[in-house]
C-alpha cells in the first residue's frame, strides 16, 4: 500500500510560505540568531576554527552528552541526536514495531505518530479524548484497549493539537498500564518542556526501561530551523536505528549540532523566555474567544502553544481555512488534519508575536462572522 498522504504538512506546504500571519503552527516564535546568541552568551566566531568533518551515527559527542545530562542523567549510549524528531518516527516505527503489531494511538494526534506504523502493516487503535470534556484522559479507556496487549502505546503530553496533559499521577498509571501490557511506551516529548499549571512531567525512561522518548528543539526552543531532535532509547534500538539510517541520513550535520548543543546548554532560560511570552499570547486568545462565546468554543491548553478550537457554525473548517489564507494571508490549520472526525475543529497556535496573533485573530473573527450570517449551528 501507499503510505498516507502527511495532511498536516500538505496544508503547510500550500500555505506556511504564502501568508502574513501564521495563527497555525504549533511552536513559539521563532528566535533569531542575535536573540539566540544573546541567550546562550557564544560568539559565531566560535565556529571558525570548525573542520567540516563528518559527525557520528548517533550524533556528536558535545551534543550527546549535553542531552544525555538533560534527559538521561549523563548516559550517552542512550541517546541519539536526530533530524529533528521526525527521523526519530521514522526509525522506531520500522524497528520497534513489526507487520501486525497493535498500536495504541492518542486520538487525535500528529498523523506521523501512526501513519508511519499503518504503512508497514501495524493494527492502529485509537484511544479517544474526551472531546465533550476539554479533551480530558480517560486512563480507564486506556486500560481497558490495552487488554489485547499491544506491542506500543503512543502518547504525547502537552498533546498536539489540543494542548491537554496529565498529572503526574496519571502518568504513573499511564506507565503502570503500559507494563502490564508489555508494551513499548512512546513519549514524544515535542511540547514537554513549555506548561502552565504545573512542572513539565519527566520523562517514563527514569523508571520504564521499555520507554522511547523523543524531542525536538522546534516547539518549546523556536529554533524549528535548526531541524535537529532527539531519541532516548535502550542501546540496543539505537543499535539498530543507527543500521538503518545508514541508508538515510548517515548524520546530523556539525555546525547544527554545535547550535543545538549551545541550545541544550541554555534550555531553561530559553524556554523561561518563550513561556512568558506564551502565556501572554494565552491570555490573548482567552479574552478573544470569550467575547465570541457563539462562535468560538475553547478549552486554555495546559501547555505547548496550540488549542485545539471548534467551531460549530461552520459547515466546512476546512473550506474556512483556505479562505483565511487565500484572501486574509492567515494560517489556520483545520481539523481535518487530525481526522475526518474533526471537521468542526481548528488548530490554532498562540507562539508567534503578539502583533501575528492579534492579526490573526481579527481576521479568524471576520470569517467567523460572515459564515454565522449564512449557516444554521450545528447542534
Amino acid at each position: 500500500m501507499d503510505i498516507s498522504i502527511a495532511r498536516l504538512e500538505a496544508w503547510m506546504r500550500d500555505y506556511y510560505h504564502k501568508v502574513d500571519h501564521d495563527i497555525g503552527s504549533s511552536g513559539v516564535r521563532d528566535l533569531s540568531m542575535a536573540e539566540f546568541q544573546s541567550l546562550c552568551g557564544f560568539d559565531l566566531s566560535e565556529l571558525g576554527s570548525m573542520v567540516f568533518h563528518d559527525s557520528e551515527s548517533y550524533g556528536g559527542a558535545r551534543l550527546r552528552a549535553a542531552l544525555a545530562d538533560r534527559w538521561a542523567g549523563g548516559d550517552t549510549g542512550r541517546m541519539m541526536v536526530t533530524h529533528g524528531s521526525s527521523e526519530a518516527i521514522y526509525l522506531v516505527m520500522h524497528l520497534a514495531v513489526a507487520p501486525g503489531d497493535e498500536v495504541i494511538v492518542l486520538d487525535p494526534a500528529y498523523q506521523q505518530l501512526y501513519d508511519v506504523a499503518a504503512w508497514r502493516g501495524c493494527r492502529i487503535t485509537r484511544w479517544r479524548l474526551n472531546h465533550d470534556e476539554g479533551f480530558a484522559v480517560d486512563l480507564a479507556e486506556l486500560r481497558r484497549l490495552a487488554r489485547s496487549r499491544p506491542r506500543m502505546i503512543v502518547v504525547n503530553f502537552p498533546h498536539n493539537p489540543t494542548g491537554v496533559s496529565i498529572t503526574a499521577e496519571q502518568q504513573r498509571e499511564l506507565v503502570e498500564i503500559a507494563a502490564e501490557a508489555g508494551a513499548w511506551l512512546v513519549w514524544d516529548h515535542a511540547f514537554g518542556e513549555l506548561t502552565y499549571a504545573s512542572d513539565p512531567l519527566p520523562l517514563p525512561a527514569r523508571w520504564y526501561d521499555r520507554c522511547i522518548a523523543w524531542g525536538t528543539f522546534s516547539k518549546s526552543y523556536g529554533l524549528a530551523g535548526l531541524r535537529v531532535g532527539w531519541c532516548l532509547a535502550p542501546p540496543e534500538l539505537l543499535a539498530r536505528m543507527a543500521l538503518l539510517r545508514d541508508y538515510i541520513a548517515l548524520y546530523v550535520s556539525p555546525v547544527l549540532e554545535f547550535l543545538a548543543e549551545q541550545a541544550v546548554r541554555n534550555a531553561d532560560r530559553i524556554v523561561a523566555r518563550q513561556r512568558e511570552h506564551a502565556l501572554g499570547n494565552l491570555r490573548v486568545l482567552t479574552g478573544w474567544a470569550d467575547r465570541l462565546p457563539g462562535l468560538v468554543r475553547f478549552t486554555p491548553p495546559d501547555g505547548g502553544v496550540s488549542a485545539f478550537l471548534r467551531f460549530p457554525h461552520q459547515r466546512d473548517v476546512t473550506l474556512s481555512c483556505r479562505r483565511l489564507a487565500e484572501r486574509h494571508r492567515v494560517l489556520l490549520v483545520p481539523g481535518s488534519c487530525f481526522g475526518d472526525a474533526y471537521h468542526q475543529y481548528a488548530r490554532l497556535g498562540f507562539g508567534g508575536t503578539s502583533a501575528e496573533l492579534t492579526a490573526g485573530l481579527s481576521c479568524l473573527e471576520q470569517v467567523l462572522r460572515e459564515d454565522a450570517e449564512t449557516v444554521v449551528p450545528h447542534g
